[in-house]
């Protein structure tokens, strides 16, 4: 991705200005998210799992009454392994387990029905793949399990890519009522180009300044131009209040009736699912501000994803994208275009060359449609901003930091790839090196005409949120290595976030404005933070 220009029809001061007033709507605590899941008791691709009933808590303080899959018996294998907060994977959760296989694996999924026996018989599909399944008993879509029985299904894990899987019993009310999951199926093989060149530098990058590496795999597909950094999962879906009160109310005064049997007179659902007014709108089951709270959070037992992604400039970030509800979401991603990689598992190839080139779109937003799932790289270094984003200032000979030095590597960036390498402690590890000593403003007041190339708003009546760094440079310390220890750029959030947390927050968010609420009170809904640090801030995706 070679047009890294901010290309997102806002003005550099407008860019500052979102920035600073969309994230005064943070949260006021630091967490993050990876792409947590599981790959079957004892890693063996076994999937035992149940459908079920529980709430679903909502920012509003509503208690959502909803199904679920969830693990049923045997201990799951949790994944990434570098997760060290205590995974769960209740009876029910939404959405349902990520499950996580190799491509060639064999994978067999247990489901047992104990959701209200009113509701019938259900079932899952798993789009993409040949699925034969036994047990149950049969249904329009797959075999399904029967009130209080189970069914069977086994298919291989035929080749890499992300799928939804969900019921193919009565779509209208149990995907609506929260019946779907993701399946990662990874490569079998990884491209050798993903742990050489400036791929492999970029683990020596994050250990030299402590972190880990929290990905699923090297690579998301079995070709050389999927390598990635850094992966998170988005399942975007939606919720029709009155739906889930008519099931819940229904299920309740049905109960007395099923005590005779599933098939006694009155034991059975009539939900009207027409008209479809939905009151919330998910990110992995959750609402902002919830979505960015920490994965397996003990507040969301039925909960556990969030949706919160981080990275360092220069890493290439995959985003695994599915859309489980009933509506298409254009979801706007800002900073960069999203290169798509694939759709349902099927990379897109170029027509030409397809071995060594992609040709799937760089979109300025990203549609989640019902039912199906994309793969795609997002993309930030600060190229094009026209001012050094780390503060850098070469007369500043007392601070190591404020002189480092940039030398462009064959693309313009800071790299192992540059003569002199970058070493890989570097803070400015991957900078463009065009905008490297560039001040933002000489003055810190007054107009660009004052000394340019941009300048802030005066920040003695400039809004700040809890994310951001309070100024346009990253780094704890990178203010007063800009302007000098009498900076009236000083950090904002100094008592909200770690001491060291100086980013750049960007606002991720539906581009449909009432999908930003939440039962129609902003902001809420499909909402969330790309946050942008400096690499003196260690991203610890393990909570």
């Amino acid at each position: 991705m070679n047009a890294m220009r901010m290309r997102k029809g806002m003005s550099r001061l407008g860019l500052i200005l979102s920035w600073a007033l969309i994230a005064a709507f943070s949260l006021a605590a630091t967490v993050y998210a990876a792409v947590p899941g599981i790959t079957g008791t004892g890693g063996t691709g076994t999937f035992n799992l149940t459908a079920q009933a529980a709430y679903l808590n909502q920012p509003d303080g509503t208690a959502v009454y909803s199904w679920g899959y969830g693990c049923a018996s045997g201990t799951p294998t949790f994944v990434p392994p570098t997760i060290v907060t205590t995974p769960t994977c209740s009876t029910m959760q939404v959405p349902g387990p990520t499950l996580i296989v190799t491509e060639g694996q064999a994978v067999t999924v247990h489901l047992i029905n104990n959701l209200p026996t009113a509701a019938g018989n259900t079932s899952i599909l798993f789009p993409g793949f040949q699925v034969t399944a036994t047990g149950g008993v049969s249904g329009m879509l797959a075999r399904e399990a029967a009130p209080g029985g189970s069914v069977t299904y086994t298919f291989t894990a035929s080749s890499p890519g992300t799928r939804p899987y969900y019921s193919g019993t009565q779509g209208d009310l149990q995907i609506e009522m929260g019946l779907y999951g993701a399946i990662i199926v990874l490569p079998s093989s990884v491209p050798a180009i993903c742990n050489s060149g400036l791929s492999a530098a970029n683990l020596l990058v994050e250990a030299a300044h402590g972190e880990r590496d929290f990905r699923l795999a090297h690579a998301a597909y079995d070709h050389p131009k999927t390598c990635y950094d850094r992966e998170y999962l988005f399942q975007f879906s939606e919720m029709s209040l009155d739906i889930h009160r008519q099931a819940e109310t229904q299920a309740a005064a049905a109960a007395s009736a099923c005590a005779s049997g599933a098939s006694a007179p009155g034991c059975r659902l009539n939900v009207a699912t027409e008209p479809y007014i939905p009151a919330y709108f998910l990110i992995n089951g959750r609402s902002m501000p919830d979505d960015m709270d920490p994965n397996y959070g003990a507040e969301y037992p039925h909960q556990p994803y969030n949706g919160n992604p981080h990275m360092h400039p220069g890493e290439q970030v995959l985003l695994r994208v599915i859309g489980q509800g009933r509506w298409q979401h254009p979801f706007h991603e800002h900073g960069n275009h999203v290169r798509i990689l694939a759709r349902d598992g099927n990379l897109i190839l170029s027509a030409t060359n397809p071995s060594q080139n992609l040709a799937g779109p760089l979109l300025f937003t990203t549609t989640t449609t019902p039912g199906q799932a994309f793969d795609g790289i997002f993309y930030f270094t600060g190229r094009g901003l026209n001012w050094d984003m780390y503060g850098h200032h070469p007369n500043d000979a007392g601070d190591a930091l404020a002189s480092l030095p940039c030398y462009p590597d064959a693309n313009g960036y800071y790299t192992v790839n540059s003569t002199p390498p970058a070493l890989v402690s570097s803070i400015n590890y991957y900078e463009w090196c065009q905008d490297h000593d560039k001040p933002l403003q000489v003055a810190p007041f007054g107009d660009v005409a004052s000394g340019g190339p941009a300048t802030l708003p005066d920040p003695n009546i400039f809004t700040n949120g809890a994310w951001y760094g309070g100024s346009p440079y990253l780094g704890p310390d990178a203010n007063v290595r800009a302007t000098g220890p009498t900076s009236v750029l000083l950090p904002s959030n100094t008592q909200a976030n770690p001491a060291n947390e100086r980013g750049f927050a960007f606002m991720w968010h539906s581009h449909n404005e009432r999908e930003i609420t939440t039962n129609n009170v902003f902001p809420g809904g499909m909402l969330m933070m790309m946050l942008v640090d400096s690499r003196e801030f260690v991203i610890d995706e393990s909570f």
